[in-house]
């Protein structure tokens, strides 16, 4: 896969929904039932993060959910991304970008959205073929006015902008011309997962589907 048509795949998948939810699972069993409320709430791409032993048990059971595009981020070395591949995941997201992680999703045919923080990793990204970019972490990387600096000089790149974004400053970042979606955990807090609120986080998933973009 080149980074060209892993970019326009992303493209396609940030166009689904305003809000693509970024999930730490400790246990797979709940799993299934968090991808079913989330999609039903208008929220089909999913981003399960390799921060946890049952991050690749997640993605297999959401991988079969009917209407979701499970994804698996936090993607640091090459057998994260071959495991990802494995368990079922549709795209991949990394923190940051290296050679390492380039070659490995490239030759897996996982698109990646490649974690980029400065206009230097924006360029040198954009000079390999991806158009489409995470920019993290958004927040503590001068939030919105950064992302539209960014964006001034670099008008190619799109981003999901990920990393201190909420239900409060996702419309700021979503405004941007050069932001398609942006990436948030508020949408499958944990004490609602542990309580098996199910009907809660999909009316959580279902206001952020409805942001303006």
């Amino acid at each position: 896969m080149t980074p060209e048509q892993a970019s326009e795949l992303n493209h396609d998948l940030c166009l689904l929904a305003p809000v693509i939810p970024v999930l730490v699972l400790d246990d797979a069993a709940l799993a299934a039932d968090l991808a079913r409320a989330l999609v039903a709430g208008g929220l089909p791409a999913l981003e399960v993060t390799l921060r946890t032993p049952a991050a690749l048990d997640a993605i297999r059971e959401m991988a079969d959910i009917p209407g979701g595009v499970v994804g698996a981020g936090t993607l640091l070395t090459p057998k994260d991304v071959e495991n990802a591949k494995k368990a079922g995941a549709k795209f991949g997201v990394s923190p940051g970008a290296t050679d390492l992680i380039l070659d490995a999703c490239e030759d897996n045919d996982l698109p990646l959205l490649p974690g980029t923080a400065t206009a230097s990793e924006a360029m040198r990204l954009l000079e390999r073929g991806y158009t489409v970019q995470k920019f993290f972490p958004a927040e503590a990387n001068g939030g919105v006015p950064a992302l539209k600096a960014i964006g001034a000089p670099i008008p190619q790149v799109r981003f999901c902008p990920t990393g201190g974004v909420s239900l409060k400053n996702a419309p700021d970042y979503l405004a941007l011309s050069n932001t398609l979606c942006v990436g948030g955990s508020w949408v499958a807090p944990k004490d609602m997962m542990l309580a098996g609120d199910w009907a809660g986080i999909e009316a959580l998933a279902r206001e952020a589907a409805g942001l303006p973009r």
